[in-house]
């Protein structure tokens, strides 16, 4: 329990009234208790605040006069993340070094600074930086590199010539390297092509849980530096992610494709094979993309069309059953019409 007061000289900014407000967590307005401050992202938010129990807010804005404790600050976001670790603060773990428990090759080169837990299996000729920390129950093959501070959690795989840089994040279950979807059939079997390439990951980027990313086929999939890919993402073989991309969760990425940088794809999104998305584009969620998209386009729909496009096809879909009220009429009328006209010529 902190007053509001004291978190207020801890977080910077300026409040409104109660210091001396006890506060004993932190949570969103829809889940605050009587105990809690909430933040206010947006104005439009501040009546729900102010129904709420929550007993203060930090807010973004101005309040004249307020009828809750405000603390105003110019970032809320980075604001209430400070607050709110200080009551959930985050698990602190310790650094073990190689567990005894882990399986480790000797001709493995891990790092003194590195951390490997029990459970893990590090094979032949790997290699891990300063700082990277590997959990329980990670499978790292032959020939991997990882460079400093990446974490690879709990059943994680790695295959072999899997290449990680420094501050990647893999969450529990992502695979790289799997072999790639590709196989050879014209001799009245499936027989798997080749598979001598392998995934690549640049900095700064994070995998969500039981994501996929295939290995080449005969050189890398690429992953840009500081793309982010949500869980149940599956990236095909010999792609070529650019930089900063976001990739939310059931993305399907089929091989041989390739993205600029920025480039977003809400969820469930599916690409087919050797497509090129140029840089700045944004697809919206369950578009299917058949089509090569250049840059700083806005699309989404099954097919995929460009924003305004699909958004005028979607107005007027939703006025079919109308249109066809409306045409039903109008044949009607026309068949009147057509017997009057047919009466009166044998009648004259």
């Amino acid at each position: 329990m902190m007053l509001l007061g004291e978190l207020t000289k801890i977080i910077g900014g300026r409040l409104t009234k109660n210091p001396d407000l006890e506060i004993s967590g932190a949570a969103s307005i829809s889940r605050a208790t009587a105990h809690d401050i909430t933040f206010v992202s947006s104005p439009k938010y501040y009546e729900d605040f102010l129904k709420s129990p929550a007993l203060a807010a930090v807010i973004g804005f101005d309040v004249d006069p307020p009828e809750k404790a405000c603390l105003i600050v110019e970032d809320v976001t980075q604001a209430f993340v400070e607050i709110a670790e200080r009551f959930k603060p985050t698990v602190k773990r310790t650094q073990t070094g190689v567990s005894d428990q882990a399986i480790v090759s000797p001709s493995a080169m891990i790092h003194e600074q590195a951390c490997v837990h029990p459970g893990a299996v590090i094979m032949d000729n790997v290699q891990i930086g300063s700082g990277t920390i590997i959990y329980p129950n990670v499978t790292i093959m032959e020939n991997c590199i990882l460079g400093e501070d990446v974490q690879v959690f709990p059943n994680s795989v790695l295959y072999e010539n899997t290449i990680v840089g420094d501050r990647s994040i893999l969450h529990a279950g992502v695979v790289l390297g799997a072999f790639g979807f590709g196989y050879q059939s014209n001799t009245g079997r499936h027989v798997l092509s080749a598979q001598i390439g392998n995934v690549i990951i640049a900095e700064d980027v994070e995998i969500g849980a039981n994501t996929t990313i295939d290995r080449g086929t005969y050189d890398s999939t690429l992953i840009g530096a500081g793309t982010k890919i949500d869980n149940l993402v599956m990236v095909g073989h010999n792609c070529m992610i650019g930089e900063h991309n976001l990739l939310c969760s059931q993305v399907g990425i089929a091989g041989s494709c390739s993205t600029g940088d920025y480039v977003i794809m809400g969820g469930q999104v599916g690409l087919a094979d050797h497509l090129n998305i140029g840089s700045h584009v944004s697809i919206g969620a369950k578009s299917g993309l058949m089509h090569d998209v250049e840059s700083n386009q806005r699309i989404f729909g099954i097919p995929a069309r460009p924003a305004r496009t699909e958004m005028q096809i979607q107005a007027v879909t939703s006025k079919l059953p109308e249109l066809r009220r409306t045409v039903k009429k109008l044949s009607k009328q026309l068949d009147q019409l057509n017997d009057s006209e047919d009466n009166g010529s044998r009648a004259a």
